[in-house]
């Protein structure tokens, strides 16, 4: 049987496979947007067994495991690793077409050296084999980073963290940065039951007395300083909605203070104050030389009772349809109308806001500031998905000037997802040149594919 992951792996014309094989492969990682705790980094952690690397927390496993019926005995539950792992094999060969599919061979094969099918009578040679390797110093967390071609990781941390582990890591000489990312998410959703005993814990961390809308800057404001001086350059909003909307400090103040005693606020008190705090930490990013990120248009935990059995991040969010798009525009002009809009990077969930995002990027590029599209995020980080989005972004915008792929995991072996990324990259421009819809000049597309894969990152991050 011919091996999935060969050399040429979705490079279907001649002029792919020079872009890729002359231009991308190789090419050192920017993951300036990832989920993998510090600590891990900073103890140079070692993953027990494959069961434990794979499916320990990744929620996008577990959701296809549910999907074809999987019981959760075997996903979150008290199984045996193995059982688990089988469990997993069963499900993978369901899955033509699923960017897990061609993650989980990648992952096989760069990391354990593994050509065949996954399923349920190789299962336990690929658990045994793997479990083998793992146990090996060289797949030490810090060991695999670095034998991924890793130079820069952008972690996402909440402002009240001591950043103790990034204090570690820059005083090591692990062979590659990692530097903190500054998301605020709990300071503004002044909705939600846990609001006033996260604004407490906030202002503990800062010194400061959580009050009014003064002291709740003031205390943001204290730890953007803590932050700064670890070396952070970069933050990172997960919103709901998008809005932009305002009112009277007053009434800001009274909101604010009624979210603190647990009581509730209105839509209206919700909106404005979500946007006065964007804005005032915009303003600060603007100051410090640091990129904005806004990720937007998912529904979190949609799932009420299975959110209440087994918590956050397991599998149960999903697209928001109407998830504001139009705000955008509204919420970039008013900080650029100040002079206090950062670059920033944008990224919907809903692939169907690709074209207006697009578009109003490209109405923000101007005095001084630069709003770039994100990588297709999630959801979209498929085959199709990141097709579409590099077609979008290239018909509305400049596709030479897109900032490339991020891993947005938790776990140490997805990044392989650069190289899905680049190979894909590579195929449409590929199928482009091959079709006369661009120059035949591969030292031309040889600079952007270099430039996307890498090079723009860097630059944007200024790293």
């Amino acid at each position: 049987m011919k091996p999935l992951i060969g050399e040429d792996f979705l490079l279907d014309t001649p002029q792919a496979r020079r872009l890729y094989h002359d231009h991308a492969e190789g090419l050192p990682i920017v993951d300036y947007h990832c989920h993998i705790p510090p600590a891990d980094i900073a103890g140079d952690v070692g993953l027990r067994t494959i069961t434990q690397a794979w499916l320990g927390g990744d929620h996008y496993k577990w959701r296809a495991m549910r999907a074809v019926g999987t019981p959760e005995a075997l996903i979150t539950g008290p199984s045996d690793d193995y059982e688990k792992f089988l469990a997993w094999a069963k499900t993978l060969p369901q899955l033509a077409g699923n960017p897990l599919y061609h993650w989980t061979y990648l992952e096989l094969k760069r990391y354990f050296d593994y050509d065949g099918p996954l399923n349920a009578q190789t299962a336990r040679e690929v658990y045994d084999l793997c479990n083998e390797k793992l146990a090996r110093p060289e797949m030490s967390a810090r060991s695999i980073i670095r034998a991924s071609g890793v130079e820069w990781i952008g972690t996402t941390d909440d402002p009240t963290d001591t950043l103790e582990h990034h204090a570690a890591l820059a005083a090591s000489d692990c062979g590659f940065a990692v530097r903190p990312a500054f998301r605020p998410d709990p300071a503004l959703h002044l909705y939600k039951p846990t609001f006033a005993a996260y604004a407490q814990k906030l202002g503990r961390s800062a010194g400061v007395d959580i009050v009014d809308m003064d002291s709740l800057f003031a205390a943001l404001d204290a730890r953007m300083d803590h932050f700064a001086a670890h070396g952070c350059t970069l933050s990172d909003h997960g919103l709901d909605y998008l809005v932009c909307a305002e009112l009277p400090r007053k009434e800001l103040d009274a909101a604010l203070q009624k979210a603190l005693r647990g009581e509730a606020v209105t839509p209206r008190e919700i909106a404005a104050y979500e946007t006065a705090v964007l804005r005032h930490v915009a303003a600060e990013y603007t100051r410090r030389g640091w990129v904005m990120q806004l990720h937007f248009s998912a529904i979190r935990n949609s799932n009420s009772a299975m959110f209440a059995r087994v918590g956050a991040d397991t599998g149960f969010d999903t697209i928001r349809a109407g998830g504001n798009v139009d705000a955008l525009a509204a919420l970039l002009d008013s900080m650029a109308a100040q002079n206090e809009l950062p670059d920033t990077i944008v990224y919907s969930l809903n692939p169907a806001d690709n074209a207006a995002i697009d578009a109003i990027v490209g109405a923000f590029c101007a005095n001084g500031a630069t709003v770039r599209h994100g990588a297709a995020w999630w959801f979209n980080d498929t085959l199709p998905g990141m097709t579409a989005h590099l077609e979008t972004m290239a018909s509305i915008g400049a596709l030479g000037t897109f900032l490339g792929m991020l891993t947005d995991s938790r776990s140490l072996l997805s990044y392989t997802r650069h190289e899905y990324f680049r190979r894909i990259l590579c195929r449409v421009l590929g199928q482009w040149q091959a079709q006369g819809l661009v120059w035949d000049d591969e030292a031309a597309l040889g600079e952007l594919v270099q430039n996307v894969s890498y090079g723009n990152a860097k630059r944007f991050l200024k790293i």
